[in-house]
């Protein structure tokens, strides 16, 4: 059953194998259904995948193969608070080793074009500082790389 309130993202025939990596990758994350076309539509036939109901690590998914009229853009983002460095390092490199690619200040796409930023929680805890000048070392920082390096974060910080 569909969530009242269920994110639907449009795939160009990819839904099931995206829903599959994202089960995969991110802690709490499942592919719950898979829908077939009744009936054939513009993007595909009767029986193909129209429709796939996933999570992603707890919010509800909609994967609707539409076609190639519209594509993913950084407007919209999954934004993954991670723990530590060995968390930060698994997700981004399991995103960019798949077909993915970098960008900058934590982002990266994923090879079906959904974008991710996966955000450390020292990084979010380094640019909201209370000591501004020390958030400002870290905003500017983080500015200058594409995964976050904990490490550095913390060192920029400091001083």
């Amino acid at each position: 059953m569909i969530s009242k309130n269920t994110v639907c993202l449009w795939f160009d025939g990819t839904a099931l194998d995206a829903a599959t990596f994202y089960a995969r990758t991110f802690p709490d994350s499942a592919v719950t259904a898979v829908h077939r076309a009744p009936g054939d539509y513009p993007a595909g036939k009767q029986g193909d995948v129209l429709t796939v109901e996933f999570t992603v690590m707890g919010i509800p998914c909609l994967g609707l193969n539409g076609g190639p009229a519209f594509q993913h853009t950084e407007a919209f983002s999954f934004q993954v608070a991670t723990d530590d460095q060995a968390e930060t390092d698994r997700l981004w490199n399991a995103i960019v080793s798949n077909g993915g690619q970098e960008s900058a200040c934590g982002w990266c796409r994923d090879k079906w074009g959904l974008s991710w930023q996966i955000t450390p929680r020292a990084l979010t805890a380094a640019i909201a500082d209370s000591d501004r000048a020390a958030a400002a070392r870290a905003f500017e920082a983080m500015m200058g790389m594409g995964k976050i390096d904990i490490a550095a974060i913390e060192a920029a910080r400091l001083g």
